[in-house]
């Protein structure tokens, strides 16, 4: 008898429609299901490459933040070294004999354009020159270096001692050019 009433029942319409209802839904549940597995799935993934990307993303700033540290300090390094050679340089300017050598370097660009320009210069600053050398070079050897190292004053003379003491008079003091 039971097995006949389950046979009527079924035959219903209404618990037709009732398990036509519950297949449906029971389809739709498991579809949905495996939809949240799936996206549980997919959220865990992309959890794991979110933490990926932050450790990649923290080691690629650490590497800058360190190339930028590195820079900054090459770059101070830098500015030291221009302000000490900044220092130098003046304290060069300022050295003595500095100024002579300017004034020794414009002289000779005026010698050279005088010696291009004016036709009378170039001889008479020939001769002048051989002159100048000329006594340098007894200064530097035998009796005006031994006066000169005795009496520093007498070497910055243009004339010799024993020129001017045989140019003067008997009896006259010699003229001392200091």
């Amino acid at each position: 008898m039971n097995m006949d009433f389950l046979f009527e029942a079924l035959k219903s319409p209404f618990i037709s429609g009732l398990l036509l209802g519950l297949l449906v839904a029971f389809f739709t549940w498991k579809s949905g299901f495996t939809a949240l597995r799936q996206s549980a799935r997919e959220i865990k993934r992309m959890e794991t490459e979110l933490k990926d990307l932050q450790v990649h993303l923290n080691t690629q700033l650490k590497i800058n933040a360190s190339g930028n540290e590195t820079l900054l300090n090459e770059l101070e390094a830098l500015r030291r070294q221009n302000e000490n050679l900044r220092v130098n340089n003046a304290a060069l300017q300022q050295k003595p004999g500095r100024a002579e050598q300017q004034q020794l370097q414009v002289y000779e660009i005026a010698i050279r354009a005088m010696r291009e320009q004016a036709p009378g210069f170039a001889p008479a600053w020939e001769k002048a020159q051989r002159h100048a050398e000329a006594e340098l070079e007894a200064a530097e050897s035998g009796l005006k270096r031994l006066m000169r190292r005795v009496i520093p004053s007498l070497g910055n003379s243009s004339t010799s001692p024993a020129t001017v003491a045989i140019t003067e008079e008997p009896g006259e003091q010699p003229a001392r050019i200091d």
